[in-house]
């Protein structure tokens, strides 16, 4: 389906069979010299027809057309590798960039969720199941790094780069300061709340992803173009209601810690999940893994804030409630006796 957006900005409704996001956004701007198109699909059938066909109707010519990927989940970025040509140009951001030419780390994400709990009967159908691994691709083409503040001039359009990392490292969005377009990815939508999940003990994703949202919400936004779902305005008041909903599930979280230790899997298990199946053990395996990253990012965004203990017992990573003040005295001593550690080396 194609749906005129603004002058010269067309979206592109492309499936996404068997998951619950439905469908991406592909936006297409278009331009008597050079296209732009942003973001494109899994690497599956379903997703080639639909993008193909939207294209042909606007009378886009591929090799007339450029890319912007917004980040590098398999629903962005997996078709462009099939849709570019020779002469295109594809922007993309640098941290993203290298996790893409490194490879998925499989092998140490099951790893990591088997510390965090994830049962090892699970874990590889969990892994086949995911859209990356089963609709992803290579991404072997050359790539147009942009970073901060980078523009793109299409048409009468000039859009401005705006790193907002959280739901990947690299993530970025397009600002239009004119218009005051925000082209947002998964950064904001409006009708769902964007994963935040971490699988690995480097960074913080929800700690980024606040601060995204902060950064955000000091642009000056009339609409706001998101990866999927509908297209909306009201871009502040949806920033503060995606702020409330991860203080709410810090919140739930402490609340589930109160009643005693428990590996993130168990804590996901536990939380409130807007979903159809009755209880945790009719989950989908593949929605006990992403709900599951997202235990682990809010659990640790309260670790490091100190609200929460954190240890290994039974080769497990578990999490203890603890009041703000012995949090900060654990803290104080894991931290020295880290700067030991080190100064020794």
């Amino acid at each position: 389906m194609v749906e005129e957006i603004l002058t010269n900005i067309y979206k592109i409704e492309i499936p996404l069979p068997e998951n619950p996001l439905k469908a991406i956004n592909s936006y297409v701007l278009k331009d008597s010299a050079r296209n732009l198109i942003i973001d494109t699909g899994l690497n599956r059938k379903e997703c080639r027809d639909a993008i193909r066909a939207g294209l042909a109707e606007l009378g886009v010519n591929l090799k007339e057309a450029d890319f912007f990927i917004t980040h590098l989940h398999a629903d962005h970025f997996a078709l462009v590798s099939t849709l570019a040509s020779d002469n295109s140009t594809i922007y993309f951001n640098q941290p993203d960039a290298d996790r893409v030419r490194d490879g998925t780390p499989w092998d140490d994400m099951i790893e990591y969720a088997g510390l965090n709990g994830f049962p090892e009967k699970e874990l590889l159908a969990a892994i086949h199941n995911h859209p990356g691994y089963k609709y992803g691709s290579k991404f072997d083409l050359p790539l147009k790094i942009l970073k901060e503040d980078d523009t793109i001039d299409i048409g009468q359009y000039q859009f401005k780069c705006v790193e907002t990392p959280g739901h990947t490292m690299g993530h970025m969005c397009l600002y239009e300061p004119n218009k005051k377009i925000l082209v947002s990815g998964d950064h904001i939508l409006g009708d769902i709340t964007p994963n935040i999940q971490s699988w690995a003990d480097e960074g913080n994703p929800l700690l980024q992803y606040l601060w995204s949202l902060d950064k955000i919400y000091e642009l000056d936004v009339a609409v706001v173009l998101p990866g999927h779902r509908r297209i909306f305005r009201r871009c502040r008041e949806r920033i503060q209601e995606l702020k409330d909903h991860h203080q709410n599930r810090a919140d739930e979280i402490l609340t589930i810690l109160k009643k005693g230790s428990r590996n993130a899997f168990r804590v996901a298990s536990e939380m409130t999940w807007d979903i159809t199946w009755e209880s945790w053990d009719q989950f989908p395996v593949s929605q006990k893994w992403f709900a599951t990253g997202e235990a682990i990012a809010h659990l640790k965004y309260l670790w490091e804030k100190g609200m929460v203990l954190r240890e290994t017992l039974g080769g497990k990573l578990m999490y203890s409630f603890f009041s703000r003040s012995l949090c900060a005295l654990y803290h104080f001593i894991w931290t020295k006796k880290k700067r030991k550690v080190l100064n020794r080396m």
